[in-house]
């Protein structure tokens, strides 16, 4: 199945009506450091600068987060994500959660 699912963070689509709010939609993962990754952070944060391994593994936590909601939403039936948000929280010391949620709905 390739549905595409609209997505925004706005409480409505453009043109569009909402017709049935089905609930709410969310994703998320917990993601680790690493030894590694923390050693080059620590060189990082001696000479000043981006900590790209950090970014990016925060960029693939964010991703997959998304992925994760917005296949909720098509198992849900839905059309559309609107008021879409991300959210992050310490589960333990070096493990993050990221979460994705929105209201998963019909539109028209």
């Amino acid at each position: 199945m390739n549905k595409e699912v609209i997505v925004t963070t706005a409480n409505e689509v453009p043109g569009r009506k909402v017709v049935e709010v089905l609930g709410i939609a969310r994703g998320n993962t917990v993601r680790a450091r690493n030894i590694g990754r923390d050693i080059g952070a620590g060189f990082k944060n001696i000479v000043g600068g981006e900590v790209r391994t950090y970014t990016d593994m925060t960029s693939n936590a964010r991703d997959e987060a998304f992925n994760r909601m917005v296949n909720q939403a098509i198992d849900m039936g839905a059309d559309a994500i609107i008021g879409m948000r991300f959210m992050t929280s310490m589960i333990m010391q070096g493990a993050s959660e990221m979460l994705a949620y929105g209201t998963a709905v019909k539109i028209k």
